[in-house]
């Protein structure tokens, strides 16, 4: 039995979306940008795609450019709206994806802008009248907040946020990656300015994602170099990933609910399981409040455990996939700056387990075991 629990890193392509994708490699190759029949045709179907999200989300087609992903989509907005519109201050917490933290540290270094960071309570949540505090004393600034954490789970109230903002004359973009697909996400009555997306998160392809940029807010390109994307993003399309992108984001809000429910029933058997196993169990974040916390996340700390790298070498060992936080944070030598911010505690091994909707309760009680087994000996 080989199991995969790290799907906020990515998840299995569905089998439907690669369907959907194949004719785009094979027989449908001519370049969008081309003014005869190959082009026009593969043209249509990317504007196709472009229209579904934007019916999904609630915005317009034209407000919808697609990217390699969601760092290439945080890079872009955040950066040229900060150069653009001259901005000096930005707002964003210490728990945020290292695409939005080090972007801005960057800014910060070359001294362009000056990071405020708001306050986080011991779950991780924001303190949302220290934000208040912080827009009001900096009007015009940059807050960047992502609506679920990836690491821990947490859900931001980004609609609240949006609220402070436009009150107080800011640019509000939120990492909506681990979001995208598990929420109603309508912003046709909610303005935030940006939200990023990647498909490889809700079983499409990687190497390819979208930025909304509400139509409000005007922004040079990132990467330059041609004409594609309305001018917004130069290089050829990613067509199949595109067609791919569209259509797996189709299945995941169709099905929506019944893998919400499917996914929470595995997550809260788990959660019970561990408690009732693991004495000193620590759970990261507001994993067990379901109004605060994804549905498919759940962030735990294992006592005494002196080497934590080894804890998910001998679950890996034991055919068990699962990761101690962030992917895109795998190969460094620092432990999470999500659970420092937090103050885990040393002789504790984070461990992040991941849901998808291809996971089953057999599954769950093999991994249950398996922990319970090598905490037991470490």
């Amino acid at each position: 039995m080989n199991i995969y629990f790290d799907n906020a890193a990515t998840t299995k392509l569905d089998k439907r979306v690669l369907e959907e994708m194949i004719p785009f490699m094979v027989e449908n190759y001519g370049n969008p940008s081309s003014i005869h029949k190959h082009g026009r045709e593969v043209k249509a179907s990317v504007e196709n795609s472009r229209n579904k999200i934007a019916d999904i989300l609630g915005v317009t087609p034209g407000e919808i450019f697609f990217t390699s992903g969601g760092t290439e989509a945080d890079n872009t907005f955040i950066i040229n709206a900060i150069y653009s519109r001259k901005i000096k201050t930005a707002i964003t917490s210490k728990i945020e994806h290292h695409a939005v933290l080090h972007t801005l540290e960057d800014l910060e270094q070359k001294n362009v802008i000056k990071i405020l960071y708001v306050n986080i309570d011991s779950n991780g949540h924001i303190d949302y009248t220290h934000l208040e505090e912080l827009i009001s004393s900096h009007p015009k600034s940059l807050i960047s907040l992502m609506h679920g954490n990836n690491e821990i789970g947490n859900i931001t109230d980004i609609e609240r946020v949006a609220q402070i903002c436009n009150t107080n004359d800011s640019i509000f973009h939120s990492d909506t990656v681990q979001t995208i697909g598990h929420f109603n996400m309508n912003l046709s009555s909610n303005i935030i300015h940006s939200i990023v997306g990647s498909a490889h998160k809700f079983h499409g392809p990687k190497g390819i994602g979208f930025m909304y940029i509400n139509n409000k807010i005007k922004i040079p390109p990132y990467i330059i170099g041609g004409s594609q994307e309305r001018n917004m993003r130069g290089g050829t399309e990613n067509v199949s990933g595109i067609i791919g992108l569209s259509k797996a984001l189709e299945i995941t809000i169709e099905e929506k609910d019944k893998t919400k429910k499917r996914i929470e029933n595995l997550k809260f058997n788990m959660i019970d399981m561990l408690k009732r196993n693991v004495k000193n169990l620590i759970f990261n974040g507001d994993c067990e409040n379901p109004k605060k916390s994804l549905f498919h996340v759940l962030s735990l700390s294992i006592p005494k455990i002196e080497d934590k790298q080894m804890f998910l070498f001998n679950l890996d060992i034991n055919k068990i996939s699962v990761s101690a936080g962030s992917a895109c944070s795998s190969g460094s030598s620092k432990n999470s700056h999500v659970l420092e911010e937090l103050k885990l505690k040393d002789n504790h091994s984070p461990v992040r387990i991941s849901f998808s909707k291809l996971n089953t309760m057999e599954e769950v009680n093999y991994v249950v075991e398996k922990i319970v087994e090598l905490q037991k000996i470490s």
